[in-house]
């Protein structure tokens, strides 16, 4: 039961850091100054936080022995 449920959340923490890193990226701005390529982004990092912290608590959960 404890890896089915491990399982669950390694796999949607993974898709979540997949999809939003993704859209994070695809929310910057680039211009250029001084002849250089200036990058800005303007996504929002959180959800990709959250999603890493989900993915390593089903890790976590799925290799431990909890008695």
């Amino acid at each position: 039961m404890k890896e089915t449920i491990g399982g669950i959340l390694t796999a949607g923490g993974l898709l979540g850091v997949i999809y939003y890193g993704y859209k994070y990226f695809q929310d910057s701005e680039s211009f250029e100054a001084f002849g250089a390529d200036v990058a800005v982004s303007t996504g929002d990092y959180t959800p990709i936080i959250i999603s890493g912290v989900v993915m390593i608590v089903g890790i976590v959960i799925t290799k431990l022995n909890f008695k």
